[in-house]
């Protein structure tokens, strides 16, 4: 093992439980233009505005949740094309307030209206009013209960992607890398790129995890990421969350399409914008880990994940 240069858990725009408006508003206006910036590269995400482009209410939200790299920004941009949806990826604000609402340092009050107000920004932003508001932020997992009191109309899709493929996809990211220390680069609610605690990680285990392996690190956000958005969902109702496996979305994704279209309760044109956009699935991406790990990895990443990998039926 390794050690790695300490830096302040969290450090940035959200980097204390006492965050001021400013560096909220600062990070809005940050996220409202990166907001912006990625719906042009999508041509598919954009819509003609509605008679209702300038409604500021948030009617049926969708949240797309799930471990990094399991495929929520590939689930997240098929649903973006249903017509009725206005789909903003990572919001900045909201990906940095989880945080503040996980760890108790704000009021139920003041984090609804700062997830409320953001995402109606964002649908003003966009003229995207009267069309049902969809993100994929993976810190959601950690807040579902909260999301789902302070928008009781909204309802959850949780992608889970075999822990040894997620781990691989996202030790390939500079995210969480012993090389990125001190490289000064941020994610986009602020933290530091590199091999720092985290917020979500157990507090008795902090600087362990500065000092293990990329792979294990990785698998270590999987289970954490993974365990707590099925705790959170576990107390919602059938009717307001669905699980999707990233494998079985690859193996058929017309069947997906029809699941998610059932669940979404969209028009016959949202099922085939479904359709056309799961298609793009990449069958090569399914077990991927048995061709880039070797043994010793692979005992090293099932000592972290193995018991949850084995509730969820990966073998």
């Amino acid at each position: 093992m390794t050690t790695t240069p300490s830096a302040p858990a969290e450090a940035g725009p959200v980097s204390s439980p006492d965050v001021t408006w400013l560096r909220m508003l600062r990070l809005g206006a940050l996220g409202l233009a990166s907001d912006i910036r990625d719906r042009r590269r999508e041509p598919a995400l954009r819509k003609r505005p509605s008679a209702r482009a300038l409604d500021p209410r948030l009617h049926r939200p969708i949240f797309i949740i799930g471990a990094p790299r399991s495929g929520t920004t590939f689930l997240g941009s098929c649903i973006g094309r249903l017509p009725e949806v206005s789909y903003h990826l990572e919001p900045r604000l909201t990906k940095a307030a989880a945080r503040c609402v996980y760890d108790g340092s704000w009021s139920e009050r003041r984090s609804a209206a700062v997830f409320r107000l953001s995402y109606s920004a964002l649908l003003l932003a966009a003229l995207d009013g009267g069309r049902r508001f969809a993100e994929k932020n993976p810190e959601n997992g950690f807040v579902v209960p909260f999301l789902a009191a302070a928008l009781p109309s909204a309802v959850f899709v949780h992608i889970i992607r075999d822990g040894r493929d997620a781990t691989v996809s996202h030790a390939e990211q500079p995210w969480l890398a012993a090389a990125s220390a001190g490289a000064g680069q941020r994610g986009r609610g602020g933290q530091l790129w590199g091999p720092y605690p985290r917020w979500w990680v157990e507090p008795d285990r902090r600087e362990e995890f500065t000092q293990v392996s990329d792979l294990v690190r990785t698998a270590w956000c999987w289970r954490r990421f993974t365990t707590a958005a099925l705790d959170g969902l576990a107390g919602l109702p059938a009717g307001r969350m669905i699980e999707v496996r990233y494998e079985a979305l690859v193996r058929d994704p017309a069947g997906a399409a029809e699941l998610l279209a059932g669940f979404l309760e969209t028009s016959p044109a949202g099922l085939q914008a479904l359709r056309d956009g799961l298609a793009r699935a990449r069958t090569d991406s399914v077990g991927r880990w048995r061709g880039v790990l070797a043994e010793r990895e692979v005992a090293e990443v099932e000592a972290e994940i193995g018991p949850l990998l084995a509730r969820l039926g990966y073998t």
